[in-house]
């Protein structure tokens, strides 16, 4: 098993703070490296059993499987940290806006559009498209494979809130160097809600499983004001860009890799590493492998 870390007497870098409404945020430094270490929000309000949600396990898989697909995400650890004698499970985000980068959403590059009647929070799919066009402040097409690659993965990983704040760009100013950040703010993929009897359900009820694949999550990007539905959006080929993503997506999959990362992965049960390993192969078979086939 992967190593224990216990983050708790870790040296706080309270010169740092962080946003975002997803749990409890702090600056630490280990190792000589400075991380952000986001807590477990609580699930005291969530239709489960849960009394904290798996959103810090769900950051560490998601982000190593977008790496793992060539994706440039945040480099994340799991460990522990007690707080007033609870131990709890966090999720160690390597910052990468560490010394002088700086960091800019999305959501305040698509302000800087100004021949466009949307905001910057705005996440209808024309006005993103017309918007990374449009933007100054990276190549564009590089930045459109990007969108569309960050897209098809998260419809792997059935991630339902990748909204215009969490992803963005980084800036070097001694250097002058503009680039894409690396992908971050994964906590809402897998299904993150789900305690034992749902997963256990999801594995033994073929309905169960289906539901989460054909219905929902669906994306925080909208189509015609609605959310888009992954399975359908991606069925219906609309998007050649898109298309393209898929196809070299689903080239870079490695199901057993993926498999070996899930089972090496600290602090879940069997039970959650055989769920994490079917949810993601069946969105595979079910979601991208048809689009894959239909558009090569």
């Amino acid at each position: 098993m992967t190593n224990i870390i216990d983050f708790t007497n870790c040296p706080r870098l309270l010169e740092r703070a962080y946003s975002g409404a997803n749990g409890k945020k702090i600056a630490v430094e280990y190792e000589g490296r400075q991380y952000m270490l986001k807590f477990p929000l609580s699930g005291d309000r969530k239709p489960t059993g849960l009394s904290y949600t798996n959103n810090c396990i769900s950051e560490h898989i998601a982000s190593s499987i977008f790496n793992l697909l060539g994706i440039r995400a945040q480099e994340t650890m799991l460990g522990r940290f007690t707080v007033n004698g609870k131990e709890k499970i966090v999720c160690a985000c390597l910052d990468f806006t560490a010394g002088v980068k700086q960091f800019y959403d999305f959501c305040s590059i698509k302000n800087t559009v100004l021949d466009s009647d949307s905001n910057g929070s705005g996440t209808e799919l024309d006005d993103i498209l017309e918007a990374i066009e449009k933007q100054q402040y990276v190549d564009p097409i590089s930045l459109k494979e990007h969108f569309w690659e960050m897209f098809v993965a998260d419809a792997l990983l059935g991630n339902f809130d990748r909204h215009n704040g969490n992803w963005g760009f980084l800036y070097d100013p001694h250097e002058k160097i503009r680039e894409i950040a690396p992908i971050y703010d994964c906590g809402s993929c897998l299904l993150p809600q789900a305690d034992d009897t749902v997963m256990q359900s999801v594995l033994n009820d073929k309905d169960a499983m289906n539901l989460r694949v054909y219905r929902f999550p669906t994306s925080a990007v909208k189509l015609n004001g609605n959310k888009i539905n992954y399975y359908d959006f991606l069925h219906g080929a609309m998007y050649d860009d898109c298309n393209r993503a898929v196809r070299r997506i689903y080239e870079r999959i490695d199901m057993e890799q993926i498999a070996l990362f899930i089972n090496q992965v600290p602090y879940i049960s069997e039970l959650q590493k055989e769920f994490y390993k079917r949810y993601i192969s069946t969105r595979l078979d079910l979601i991208l492998r048809p689009v894959y086939e239909m558009t090569k």
